[in-house]
């Protein structure tokens, strides 16, 4: 129902800011304080709004300054009003926040080289006056830009840890390039024990990956021995597609196309699986553009099909 037109003619706003003062304060000495008016100024509104609407707003007395039924129901209906301008001035403002502005981010390499670009390019087409800054960070250094505030957010990986935030997007298995000059299988899984029997080609130390793997190896007594360690998934992909090991890597790092010369095998006996996730401050609150681009990030870095790919694999399993 819209208001009639001629009733808030008739109303003075300035004149409810003074009824409003008035009846929070139940003081017109108050009121006119923290207004810096005089008394007589704010009674005068006051009578003038009441002469406006045509009935009594107080109930006056030497002592006190109270509501009358009329009045008690004008600041109902007032301070409602109130919140809803303030609401919807409050969302103008976010609207006109995430148009402008930077945001600044640091990102896993995995992630950065295989899920971010799609992720960025849908931001910046829908808001191409927001500037992003991406930093590719191993995990420690990751985590340190965030507690620095360096950056409003990371993307990487869940840690046990109560210092941060994690808002989980996806879940990312573990999986081992095995070349074939190490095993002869028609399976499509591989369990850690049997991998702690080849050379291994592992992510380095920095990396949160490599310390979730030797987390499990430990629980279960299990040793291995590797040669190679790298920063950059790529650079395992080549090693173990030329021989050198059996590579560890996250789904989102495997390659499109395998090398005829490797297998691409589920670890299982445990399923290592890392949790990719928004990381931020305990207690940190993202500016509207930030939170935008979380959105995307939570809508666009899953993939649906790997998705239905990988439930179908793990039913598979059989190691």
């Amino acid at each position: 129902m819209k208001p009639s037109p001629k009733l808030l003619a008739n109303v003075n706003f300035k004149l409810l800011q003074t009824f409003l003062l008035v009846a929070d304060q139940s003081s017109f000495r108050i009121a006119a304080e923290k207004s810096f008016r005089s008394p007589s100024a704010v009674s005068a509104q006051i009578r003038q709004l009441e002469a406006q609407l045509g009935v009594a707003l107080f109930h006056r007395t030497t002592r006190n300054v109270r509501l009358t039924t009329e009045g008690e129901q004008l600041l109902d209906c007032a301070q409602r009003a109130l919140m809803e301008v303030e609401s919807g001035l409050r969302k103008i403002q976010e609207s006109a926040d995430i148009r402008r502005g930077r945001v600044s981010i640091s990102c896993s390499p995995t992630i950065a080289e295989t899920r971010l670009a799609r992720v960025l390019a849908a931001f910046e087409k829908e808001y191409p006056g927001i500037e992003v800054s991406v930093r590719e960070l191993t995990s420690m250094a990751l985590f340190d830009s965030v507690r620095k505030r360096e950056v409003d957010f990371g993307i990487g990986p869940s840690i046990d840890t109560m210092e941060f935030h994690f808002d989980e997007v996806m879940d990312d298995p573990l999986f081992a390039l095995v070349p074939k000059r190490f095993i002869t299988t028609a399976k499509r899984s591989i369990s850690l024990a049997t991998l702690t029997n080849m050379p291994l080609l592992l992510l380095s130390p920095a990396t949160a990956l490599r310390g979730m793997l030797e987390t499990a190896l430990l629980e279960r007594n299990l040793a291995f021995s590797t040669r190679y360690q790298f920063t950059q998934a790529q650079t395992l992909i080549s090693m173990a597609t030329a021989g050198l090991g059996a590579a560890i890597l996250p789904r989102v790092a495997l390659p499109a196309r395998v090398d005829a010369s490797t297998h691409v095998l589920r670890i299982v006996n445990p399923q290592l699986t890392r949790q990719v996730s928004i990381i931020t401050m305990r207690g940190q609150k993202l500016s509207p553009a930030s939170l935008r681009l979380v959105e995307l990030l939570k809508q666009l870095m899953p993939d649906p099909l790997e998705r239905r790919r990988s439930a179908h694999a793990v039913a598979q399993e059989d190691e």
